[in-house]
């Protein structure tokens, strides 16, 4: 198969974006209901992976340990914000005093020492207790000596590594496959950060799928839009939803269930803003640890949602070799 590729942008996550009404594995709130993490019960999106390991001792990244922490408990809308930050910077959550989670994650001081108590713990303080003595042992010496351009190479690695153990349990991205390939039109939407990824999905989904709709501009045209590709039959919706989340893609997905479109998300974290109007929500990490966000966890997860979906398309291959044919009698590539 001859493919080109295409490397996700990122948009730096300020802070703590806000996360009211994001699902916690669980939790019990109404849209999440948490797939492969041994908890469910709420209803609309499945947070596919969410911790999915931890507890067969596989997934020893802070992020996981940190979402093993968070399984089962009913959280309020302003603790599902301050868990969603402290995902994102799990690995400096230790060493945060209350003040200073509650400025990340934009919240009251006093809500971090609630949302301790909902955890189970005596206040904040024993919370931190807790997240230090589980934290992974000092690194050797030598990789402290990493400058910042290697050390946000390792990150991803590590996000690369987490994705690999949440994909021990393939059930949620088959399933995920399932919806995509049987949408006829189907619409892959991104904004802001997300475009590229939803662009380099419909890019290569174009070649297998027989009508691949990319929803890359906001606006009110968007829904017109989703209008015409549920008039034209239309049953799924991919999203990728980055941070900073914009409000609109929060909107439009909210739009595209009312219109009676079933919404596949891949987001980078169980606790995203989108979680709430999405039915199957796939995680995958971004880095943090440059300017600007890196995505190569949620591209890659894209990826390996393609494979699924051409698992389920019975053509595919036939529609590659015919791709494959008509671009070597058009001199299409150099080798």
């Amino acid at each position: 198969m001859s493919a080109d590729t295409e490397i996700g942008e990122g948009v730096r996550g300020a802070g703590a974006p806000g996360a009211a009404g994001a699902a916690v594995p669980g939790a019990g709130v109404r849209g999440a209901d948490v797939s492969g993490a041994g908890a469910s019960g709420a209803s609309g999106a499945d947070v596919s992976g969410v911790g999915a390991g931890v507890g067969a001792g596989v997934g020893d990244s802070p992020s996981a340990r940190l979402q093993a922490l968070f399984e089962g408990h009913r959280l309020t809308p302003t603790q599902r914000r301050i868990a969603h930050s402290m995902v994102r910077r799990a690995a400096d959550v230790p060493f945060l005093s209350s003040v200073e989670l509650a400025e990340l994650a934009g919240v009251s001081q006093p809500s971090v020492t609630r949302f301790a108590v909902a955890l189970g713990f005596d206040g904040y303080p024993a919370l931190r207790k807790h997240l230090r003595e589980v934290a992974p042992a000092e690194q050797p010496a030598g990789s402290a000596a990493h400058n910042e351009y290697q050390q946000a190479v390792e990150a991803e690695i590590e996000n690369l590594k987490h994705l690999a153990e949440l994909l021990a349990d393939p059930r949620p991205v088959q399933r995920a496959g399932r919806l995509l390939a049987a949408s006829r039109p189907l619409p892959v939407f991104g904004l802001r950060a997300a475009a590229s990824q939803a662009y380099g999905f419909a890019y290569f989904a174009a070649k297998v799928h027989p009508d691949v709709r990319l929803l890359n501009e906001g606006g009110t045209m968007v829904h017109d839009r989703i209008d015409a590709a549920v008039r034209a039959g239309a049953s799924a919706l991919l999203c990728f939803a980055l941070p900073r989340y914009p409000r609109e893609v929060v909107d439009t997905l909210g739009y595209a269930r009312e219109a009676g479109l079933s919404v596949v998300t891949v987001a980078d974290s169980a606790f995203a803003p989108v979680a709430k109007v999405s039915d199957l929500l796939l995680p995958a990490a971004v880095g943090t640890g440059l300017a600007f966000d890196t995505a190569c966890a949620p591209m890659l997860l894209g990826r390996v949602l393609l494979e699924a979906m051409c698992d389920d398309l019975p053509d595919a291959q036939a529609r590659l070799e015919e791709f494959d044919a008509r671009a070597a009698a058009r001199g299409l590539f150099v080798e």
